[in-house]
């Protein structure tokens, strides 16, 4: 890891479970990264405002609910509105195999099924932040 990443975990919309998100923000602070926990019941524009508040490098989203099609692409959409398109956003949760290109395509960069290793997920993450870092370093 270039530098130890920033990376907010948010639980966008009404779903009230949290347990995978609290897995993946606890694997992600073993990895190495400080993790900002939004908690429960977010709305796109309060996950937007704290990646930006704590200048974070990557934000990742856990939804269990079903709405994923309509917040991932808010979250995005907030983020370019307040100049921080380029941060860095996955999700994880119950999304359909259907979904996931529709997502790709408003700028989810991926997404994380139950069952992914938590090795994996961080890994990714590392990797993807590093090669920012390093095309930003010149």
């Amino acid at each position: 890891m270039k530098r130890p990443y920033r990376v907010v975990v948010a639980k966008p919309g009404l779903d009230g479970h949290d347990r995978g998100a609290r897995v993946i923000a606890r694997a992600l602070r073993e990895a190495g990264f400080e993790v900002i926990y939004t908690g429960l019941h977010q709305t796109p524009e309060q996950i937007a405002e704290t990646v930006i508040q704590e200048d974070a490098d990557a934000v990742g989203m856990s939804i269990l609910s079903g709405a994923h099609m309509t917040l991932c692409p808010k979250v995005v959409e907030e983020l370019a509105r307040r100049d921080a398109g380029d941060v860095l956003v996955f999700a994880g949760g119950i999304i359909p195999d259907a979904d996931i290109p529709k997502l790709e395509e408003v700028g989810v960069v991926a997404i994380f099924t139950p069952g992914t290793p938590l090795g994996d997920i961080t890994a990714w993450l590392e990797g993807q932040l590093d090669i920012r870092e390093e095309a930003a370093a010149g």
